[in-house]
């Protein structure tokens, strides 16, 4: 572990779950890092409430409010800049992000589902991936968190956990079995970030053995 804690910025647009897990996990001194700014894309979401609860600066960058990506990007990264991120953690994030060359391999994401696969992109996030998964009668599914680059759902993946779909699954339950993987494949990934595990050679992710 760096003797300094790992600075995440944690984007989120939503309810603010998987920011949850990591400030609990923290909490608990499963791994070294702080949160450092909570960043919304939206005001009035939950997410906000999470950060304010656990007193961690927040911000809200609204889409809406700038005409390009870039520029929309610009001030994310601005924010994130200001809070001295070592990493940008995507949680729940649905907004779609130009990767400034200074924080490439430097912005992770989970999704529910095991990428590459038909249940990522654009549109494919919370239920309806489980509601699609489940109708396109897979055996297994699980978690996926990658580094991020400027299409949805499609960096080089550093961590997968999966499960098996069971006859009787529903959304709900699916997305209650894929959760508690996610508990565990975000804090994985970044524990190993923070311990300078991770190499990037073209689409594969190397993760190095423990000192």
């Amino acid at each position: 572990m760096n003797k300094k804690p790992i600075q995440l910025a944690v984007l989120a647009s939503g309810g603010g779950s998987t920011l949850q897990n990591l400030l609990d996990e923290i909490q608990a001194e499963r791994f070294d890092a702080r949160v450092a700014v909570v960043i919304g894309s939206r005001a009035g979401i939950l997410a906000l409430q999470r950060a304010a609860d656990a007193k961690v600066m927040s911000f809200v960058v609204d889409p809406k409010d700038s005409a390009t990506v870039g520029e929309f990007s610009r001030k994310v990264f601005e924010l994130c800049d200001d809070a001295g991120a070592d990493l940008v953690c995507l949680a729940g994030w649905l907004s779609l992000l130009e990767i400034p060359e200074k924080y490439q391999g430097r912005v992770m994401n989970i999704h529910p589902a095991l990428l590459p696969s038909p249940f990522g992109g654009q549109g494919m996030y919370g239920r309806r991936v489980h509601e699609a998964v489940i109708a396109h009668g897979c055996k297994v599914s699980g978690c996926t968190v990658h580094l991020v680059d400027e299409t949805y759902d499609s960096g080089p993946i550093v961590v997968q956990k999966c499960c098996e779909i069971r006859e009787e699954d529903t959304p709900a339950t699916l997305a209650a079995r894929v959760g508690g993987l996610e508990r565990l494949a975000y804090p994985e990934a970044i524990r190993l970030f923070a311990e300078g595990r991770l190499k990037v050679e073209g689409r594969r992710v190397r993760v190095s053995p423990e000192a």
